[in-house]
């Protein structure tokens, strides 16, 4: 008999909980949030994530096993510490030991970006678009940008807990010094907040990015279109790097920026331009989960 799932999103304002019936009947059994309150510190957020463990037992009438965590971050191989997490109090920090700790059952960790992509192959749009989908690449594109790999159904960490970061390979020297301490990284250019900047620059105006794009609908505004126009030219540059070196079946685009309809035909159609063949077989989708990917990609870290 299948045994129940159970799956923790640390978000930097919130923590979210599931317990689903199991990974082949993916129902919900409960599902809680409450607020991170990270401005308290480390050993806070490791007492929240008791609370919310706790008010999940209760309410499901079930003990867990193991817990897949989703983290802002990564939980470094090599170290055993999180690093590059926005939530900044856990950088240098042995998460996962001190969750197992506190928590008394083994965690399995992943960060955001692979959640995201785990639950849309294994139960959202992949799944009932292109089940047998072998190589999927799942991208998040909002105030940052980052990317996760599932294979075979398995996320793939890499060797330092960086596979699928491709918001932070160089993309165009016009992004400017990226926060991770280089220049002109993916995310400095087509990030939803790197484009409402560039926007600002031509226009001395700040608009965000949904105005933007509704502007650039319209015809209205030179400027929307400058803005736009970047967006599709560089996201095709950028995505197509990613498709010579894994080939994906699919593209999954995630974050407010995949929420840009354009993407699908205009933003393809400059892929194109650039992938190594004559054709580009990888479809783009958009996901069909909204917020509960990260929960729920981090309780299918555990079947």
């Amino acid at each position: 008999m299948e045994k129940a799932l159970w799956g923790i999103d640390l978000g930097g304002t919130k923590i979210e909980g599931v317990v689903i019936q199991s990974k082949s009947h993916p129902q919900v059994i409960s599902r809680m949030r409450i607020p991170t309150e990270s401005e308290k510190g480390y050993g806070h957020i490791i007492g929240q994530i008791k609370k919310l463990l706790d008010l999940l037992k209760n309410d499901s009438g079930l003990t867990p096993e193991k817990i897949g965590f989703g983290t802002p971050g990564t939980l470094d191989p090599i170290t055993q510490k999180i690093k590059n997490s926005n939530t900044v109090c856990l950088n240098g920090m042995p998460f996962q030991q001190d969750l197992e700790h506190t928590l008394g059952i083994p965690v399995v960790l992943a960060n955001d970006a692979n959640c995201f992509v785990l639950a849309e192959t294994q139960m959202g749009v992949i799944r009932d678009v292109f089940p047998q989908a072998t190589v999927v690449f799942g991208v998040i594109m909002g105030t940052g940008v980052g990317g996760g790999i599932v294979i075979h159904g398995q996320i793939i960490g890499g060797r330092q807990g960086i596979g699928g970061e491709w918001g932070h390979n160089f993309l165009d020297e016009s992004g400017g010094k990226c926060y991770c301490g280089k220049t002109g990284c993916v995310e400095t250019v087509i990030a939803g907040s790197s484009l409402e900047k560039y926007y600002q620059t031509l226009s001395g105006t700040r608009l965000r990015l949904p105005e933007i794009v509704t502007r650039y609908q319209e015809q209205s505004d030179a400027y929307a279109k400058d803005t736009i126009q970047r967006l599709l030219t560089k996201f095709g540059q950028a995505i197509s790097v990613v498709i010579n070196i894994l080939d994906p079946d699919v593209v999954v685009l995630g974050g407010g920026v995949g929420n840009i309809d354009i993407l699908y035909r205009e933003g393809v159609e400059e892929v194109k331009k650039h992938v190594f063949n004559n054709r580009l077989d990888t479809i783009f989708l958009k996901p069909k989960l909204g917020d509960s990917a990260g929960v729920f990609g981090a309780a299918m870290l555990t079947g």
